[in-house]
């Protein structure tokens, strides 16, 4: 299971860094972020399936649509509220592979 939870973690990271690399672009950054918000959220849905991962799906769609808010690392606050906070583990959550090219 901690497999998982790192797969999770580290796949987030990836993607809180993407959607924070949106600020980095002065004039082109906030229509990146519209591009970007229904992806993100989509993503959410296929790491965190159930309530909890649509639920957090609409933030993170919210999060990334709205200006200056994506310094907010969605994807790492769900992958802690969902292993470190939440006192029950969801047993029917997907892995996500991730490749790593040794």
């Amino acid at each position: 299971m901690k497999t998982l939870n790192y797969n999770l973690l580290l796949k987030g990271l990836f993607f809180d860094a993407v959607g924070m690399l949106t600020m980095a672009i002065p004039v082109i950054g906030p229509f990146l972020d519209l591009a970007w918000a229904p992806v993100a959220a989509k993503q959410m849905t296929k790491m965190y399936p159930g309530k909890k991962g649509k639920f957090a799906s609409i933030l993170v769609f919210v999060e990334e649509i709205l200006p200056f808010t994506d310094i907010i690392p969605s994807f790492t606050l769900m992958w802690a509220y969902t292993f470190l906070i939440s006192p029950q583990h969801d047993l029917k959550m997907k892995s996500i592979p991730i490749r790593s090219n040794k």
